[in-house]
């Protein structure tokens, strides 16, 4: 198993270059809270979005909520320009089982029925439990199933990955 990190900075802009074939005036791009946000942050400015950035927290959407519980940090979700007829492209920071995806897609459509929904994530685990896959993705990784990969951002704004046992805590350095 691969367990080094790549630098998120680096792939951030790999995934803006793979992304911008596929951008246009009727794109709407939404980071899936929190390390999605930040990555969709960076990549909307890299690439030059009109619509504005769209975020959303999928804790209430989630097939899991009974057992996870709801998260302490829950965030409202905010998609400020109409999603009907849109394509959406849906970024995250780590892709794994496949179950925020599809949550972050049933919110999308909860808010209208766009023409096309893709997906962009800087880390694919490839251990899916659903049949998602991401339309870009910056880099494939593996690591042992009792690890998870984070993303967090530091307080001069860069965005790093750390890695932990799934029990552990872990607390973003800023939001």
């Amino acid at each position: 198993m691969n367990s080094k990190l790549p630098d998120a900075e680096v792939l951030i802009s790999q995934l803006a270059k793979e992304m911008k074939p596929y951008v246009s005036a009727n794109t709407g791009l939404i980071g899936i809270h929190t390390g999605g946000v930040w990555v969709a942050s960076r990549i909307h400015k890299i690439l030059g979005i009109s619509l504005p950035l769209g975020e959303i927290d999928v804790s209430f959407y989630r097939d899991d909520y009974s057992k996870r519980g709801l998260n302490h940090t829950v965030r409202p979700s905010s998609i400020s320009f109409d999603v009907e007829n849109k394509e959406i492209i849906l970024i995250d920071d780590v892709l794994n089982s496949g179950r925020t995806a599809r949550a972050a897609i049933n919110e999308v459509f909860d808010h209208g029925r766009p023409n096309r929904v893709l997906l962009g994530i800087l880390l694919d685990r490839g251990e899916r439990q659903l049949p998602i896959r991401a339309n870009f993705t910056a880099k494939n990784i593996s690591v042992e199933k009792h690890k998870k990969i984070s993303l967090e951002q530091k307080n001069d704004g860069l965005l790093t990955f750390s890695i932990r046992t799934e029990n552990e805590k872990n607390e973003p350095t800023a939001r």
